[in-house]
């Protein structure tokens, strides 16, 4: 569900390569986040280019994973979204939580700005 496709000392990138995120997959795709942020203790950047479609269950899971990192000290960025999903996301605010990217490797260069 998740590829990482490029580790950095203070990043990971990881390709979502599901096309749906649902109620079905939420849970798997949360405990996927879960087990990288605990394994690498790093940032995950999660190139959703893939992605054609989420639900609210997926959205609640990718919420309560960064909280997870949050309390880890560490953070989930978003990156290649569709514009439909990236409306989406600003329409109920969690732009305001997430970083968004344009591109992973967009967001690569500003995490390592951090």
């Amino acid at each position: 569900m998740i590829t990482i496709v490029k580790e950095s000392p203070k990043y990971l990138i990881g390709e979502v390569t599901i096309t749906e995120a649902n109620l079905s997959n939420s849970d798997e795709f949360k405990a996927e986040l879960v087990k990288l942020l605990d394994e690498h203790q790093k940032i995950l950047i999660l190139d959703l280019q893939e992605l054609k479609y989420v639900d609210s269950a997926f959205l609640g899971a990718l919420v309560s994973a960064l909280k997870y990192a949050m309390s880890m000290k560490l953070d989930i960025v978003l990156a290649g979204l569709r514009s439909d999903i990236r409306d989406l996301i600003k329409l109920i605010r969690l732009d305001k939580v997430f970083k968004i990217y344009n591109y992973a490797e967009e967001a690569s260069f500003a995490v390592n700005k951090m």
